[in-house]
């Protein structure tokens, strides 16, 4: 018979009831043990732990033995026989036996399940909540989980005796903490052992064996730390493999989700919602007095401590302009970071993608940062506050929103302007300000700490350092420079500076040449960090170090921040529109909610119309028009220089001959130009005045700024077509040698038109004589009007040379000196001392108003001598040559205002309508244009209503996507 109390009896025990009792559950033989263990404690009673199972399963048994059976009786008649009965007996109690066991096995089976499961359920308990990190894994790769090949995908992941090579022996690592558990013990009540010698004894202990002790005891100790450091790096190296093999399989998926295998709709990711929301609150703050308090993480530190760098290597590639010394960053630059399957870069405004795998590529983005930069810095500025806005999108980088901002400065150098540095200040803290912005402190540790200015600045800001995360850069150069390397580990736990942080972290960001790698300052990174006795001798914790822990830790305190604040800031907009809106149903309730682009959009279809009517205008309106303004233009020339020193002659060949010569001269030197003057001026001036006449039927005085920048834009751009010049030269010079008048009507007309003229001068020059003499003795008797001592002397002037034109009625146009003499004595003999220069402008007057008089009464006599002029007689009296030369005027006048008017009908209209439309496409590009010229509070409040519903929706859709993540 089998002992009970061994392991082959549990062995032959289950084998038993699972044959001969049917039962359909097998128990595994690595748990008997447990199962032991239970039926030990459910009978012993007692937990003595040198009792096995094995000898209470043997005590069970025994007992089952030792029980009175009952003797059964033969059945009547059977007649059985004493073996037969004897065999019967034994076979009823082994299974009674067995199927009292068969209970206690069930029993015992189910009470270690209960166990297990609790024991799981208390393991399960004590591990971390990892639901706040299932955003890493985008929610297309579940749909996509359906057409992934599972079998390639289970070939790809490495083999268990793989990973079983890189775990620790966990062993030695057992022995080992052992060894120091009891080494420590030992430094704190003494060695017992020790101090059994010495009682024993009495003697002192041997000095050389207590330095062997403490030699071997830090030998174990350094080989300890050793062993857990090569077991720290063990596990980075394989975490990096996985990382790096999960980067690969997350690059195919988001290919293949870019090539559209689902056919659905491309959805916007949430970091893209969230940046576009930032986008949009960068505009409407600078035109509106709210305050945005979305988070955001601003990146600050002193100029040169490694601020560019560090966010190149958190965006994995060399995006910024690079420069020694000097200072690079201009503006705040805006830097979207989010996964992607390719590894590029955009602006905002641009459509063009930057491969930054590509070195050429990454080339021009830093060009291009640079140029923005620069051209966003007004003349006289150094720096600018305009926001660059810029996203980078790769497999692997953590999803925020960063803003790197221009290093704050001690000293203003050469070249930058005197504001320089309180400017950097106020931007710096018009970003920190914002009590939900992540502020990531750069500070250069190859330098002295107390050289830097930025930790005050973050510590006005955050003085709890709530939101705050320190980061030392350059710490391969702090480790070699620094003699105490203490310094650095009081740095990274906050107790060198009065900053405190939500963490600190020791980075290095590169050799310090500007031609390294991403890949390769990784590399240097984690191969000084290895080798570093920072790490080593505990200073620095190996969470605290490389910029892979630290992106990973600002991801998570940016979206912590997101979550727990986006809700509020909705709420607050959302009351703002509220406020806006019943501010415009108050003020405007009769007007659509315009903004400024559609005002400019209605504006411009207006100024249009405007510019088409001027096709409308008759031809006729356009000839008389530009007959009128060019006559008022040339007229004065006409008399001065051309008809007065002509007609003053006095002889009919000499008269025609000088009009001949200054008519020619004139055509080919001032009457085109005058010509092309009058008519550029006259299609302005019917401009404006069609202008003007629509803006008098019900238009929005709204757009009157804006249509007199656009009228005089255009005007200034149009450039009249010089070709037409020489052609109007040859017309004009055609038409004034014609001296043929061929019928009575053309006659009469010049007849009329040299009267009107004349008229008009001799009314113009009895104003300047009557301006000369003063008011008459009318004047002064009923308006109480005196002369002028210059008056006085001037009419008593006058006077004296009227009876000299008495005289001579045909003197010549100028006064001899001796007459000048003789009427200067005659003044002087009245009392009236006079200068000859005012005789001889006064005598200028006087004569033309005589001449001008003269030539009326001959116009008046030449209006029959049209008779005589046909028949080309000769009648002193009726030589109408000054007629001619007013006919050939007139004539002119009419063909030019006929040309001029074909050009701007045909050509000029058009050409300045295109003038207009293109003036109107570069205002509606211009922002700052529009701002300018179309203003007001019923614009400004129909631009608040609709950036605030904008971001108000932008919010709501980025919320319900957060939940959704969530």
């Amino acid at each position: 018979m089998l002992r009970v109390g061994s392991s082959a009896a549990c062995v032959a025990c289950r084998s038993l009831v699972s044959n001969n009792m049917g039962v359909k559950f097998r128990i595994p033989l690595q748990k008997l043990h447990p199962l032991s263990r239970a039926i030990h404690h459910r009978y012993s009673g007692n937990n003595n732990p040198h009792r096995t199972p094995h000898r209470t399963a043997a005590r069970y048994f025994t007992s089952m033995s030792r029980l009175p059976m009952r003797s059964m009786k033969p059945p009547p008649g059977s007649g059985g026989h004493r073996h037969q009965q004897q065999r019967n007996f034994w076979v009823a109690r082994l299974a009674a036996r067995l199927l009292r066991l068969r209970y206690i096995l069930l029993g015992t089976a189910v009470g270690g399940g209960y166990t297990a499961k609790k024991t799981y359920e208390e393991w399960k308990d004590l591990l971390p909540d990892f639901s706040e990190y299932n955003w890493v894994v985008p929610d297309f790769v579940w749909e996509l989980s359906e057409h992934i090949d599972l079998d390639k995908l289970a070939k790809a992941l490495p083999e268990m005796e793989e990973i079983a090579k890189l775990l620790p022996d966990f062993e030695k690592i057992g022995e080992n903490f052992t060894f120091l558990k009891g080494l420590l013990s030992s430094k704190n009540a003494g060695d017992p052992a020790l101090k059994a010698t010495d009682s024993s004894t009495g003697a002192a202990p041997d000095t050389s064996d207590k330095q062997y002790k403490k030699s071997s005891d830090k030998e174990k100790i350094d080989q300890l730390q050793e062993e857990l450091l090569r077991t720290q790096l063990k596990y980075q190296r394989m975490l990096e493999r996985l990382e790096k093999e999960n980067k690969e399989l997350r690059k195919v998926v988001l290919q293949k989700d870019d090539k559209g295998i689902h056919q659905r709709k491309v959805k916007k990711s949430l970091i893209d919602l969230y940046s576009e929301v930032l986008d949009i609150l960068s505009d409407y703050d600078s035109n509106y007095n709210t305050q945005d308090h979305l988070p955001r993480v601003v990146v600050v530190g002193d100029q040169s401590a490694g601020k560019t760098s560090v966010l190149e290597m958190i965006a994995q590639a060399r995006i910024f302009p690079r420069g020694s010394g000097e200072m690079m960053t201009r503006s705040p630059v805006k830097v979207t970071l989010s996964e992607g399957p390719h590894h590029v870069a955009m602006f905002k405004d641009s459509g063009r993608e930057f491969d930054l795998t590509k070195e050429e590529d990454l080339a021009a983005l830093r060009h291009e940062i640079e140029l923005r930069m620069r051209k966003s810095v007004k003349e006289g500025h150094t720096v600018s506050s305009e926001t660059i806005s810029l996203s980078v999108k790769g497999p692997g980088i953590q999803r925020m929103v960063l803003v790197d901002l221009p290093g704050v400065i001690s000293t203003v150098t050469t070249g930058m302007a005197s504001d320089t540095k309180e400017t950097i200040f106020s931007m710096s803290k018009a970003y920190m300000q914002n009590p939900n912005a992540i502020i990531l402190c750069i500070q250069d540790g190859s330098v002295d700490a107390e050289r830097s200015l930025v930790t005050d600045l973050v510590s006005q800001m955050d003085p709890q350092g709530r939101r705050t995360i320190f980061v030392l850069t350059k710490v391969d150069l702090a480790e070699k420079n620094l003699a105490s390397p203490n310094r650095i580990q009081q740095i990274v736990e906050g107790k060198l500076f009065p900053m405190k942080a939500l963490g600190y972290f020791a980075v290095v960001t590169g050799k310090g040449g500007t031609g390294e790698s991403i890949d390769a300052i990784k590399d240097y990174e984690e191969e000084f960090f290895q080798n570093s006795r920072l790490l080593r001798d505990g200073m620095l914790k190996a969470h605290q170090v490389t910029t892979k822990n630290l992106s990973l830790a600002v991801s998570d305190c940016f979206w912590k921040m997101v979550r727990e604040s986006v809700e509020q800031q909705a709420d607050v907009f959302k009351a703002s529109r509220f406020n806006l809106e019943t501010e415009w149903k108050n003020n405007y309730p009769r007007l659509r909610e315009l903004d400024r682009n559609e005002l400019f959009e209605k504006a411009k279809n207006e100024i249009l119309d405007e510019v088409i009517s001027l096709s409308q205008v008759t031809p006729q309106l356009w000839e008389s028009i530009l007959q009128k303004k060019l006559w008022e233009r040339v007229s004065t020339h006409v008399i001065e220089n051309i008809y007065l020193p002509a007609a003053q002659t006095m002889d009919s060949g000499t008269f025609n001959t000088t009009v001949d010569i200054k008519l020619k001269q004139w055509t080919d030197k001032q009457l085109p130009h005058k010509a092309l003057e009058v008519a550029w001026e006259t299609l302005q001036e019917e401009f404006a005045r069609f202008m003007a006449e629509y803006k008098g039927k019900d238009q929005d005085d709204i757009f009157d700024k804006l249509k007199e920048a656009v009228k005089d834009e255009s005007i200034k751009r149009h450039k009249w077509n010089e070709r037409a010049m020489d052609s109007l030269r040859v017309i004009q010079h055609n038409a004034l040698e014609d001296r043929s008048i061929t019928d009575k009507p053309q006659w009469d007309a010049a007849i009329q038109f040299m009267e009107e003229t004349l008229e008009s001068r001799l009314k113009d020059n009895e104003s300047v004589i009557r301006d000369m003499v003063g008011p008459d003795w009318k004047e002064r008797w009923l308006n109480w009007l005196n002369r002028t001592p210059e008056q006085h002397i001037r009419n008593e002037t006058k006077n004296e040379l009227d009876r000299v034109l008495k005289l001579h009625d045909d003197h010549t146009a100028y006064l001899a000196s001796d007459e000048v003499t003789t009427v200067r004595k005659n003044l002087e003999a009245r009392g009236v001392e006079v200068d000859p220069v005012l005789i001889k402008d006064t005598w200028h007057q006087l004569y033309r108003r005589h001449f001008l008089q003269k030539a009326l009464t001959h116009c008046n006599l030449c209006k029959r001598g049209f008779y005589y002029y046909q028949r080309h007689f000769v009648d002193s009296e009726l030589e109408c040559n000054d007629v001619v030369l007013f006919w050939r005027i007139q004539r002119m006048l009419v063909i030019t205002a006929n040309t001029l008017r074909q050009q701007l009908t045909n050509t000029e209209v058009r050409r300045l309508e295109k003038n207009v439309k293109e003036v109107l496409d570069d205002f509606g590009e211009d922002l700052e244009k529009k701002t300018q010229l179309i203003t007001g509070r019923r614009v400004q409040l129909a631009e608040d209503l609709k950036k605030v519903r904008e971001i108000q929706e932008k919010l709501e859709t980025f919320i319900e996507a957060l939940h959704k993540e969530k």
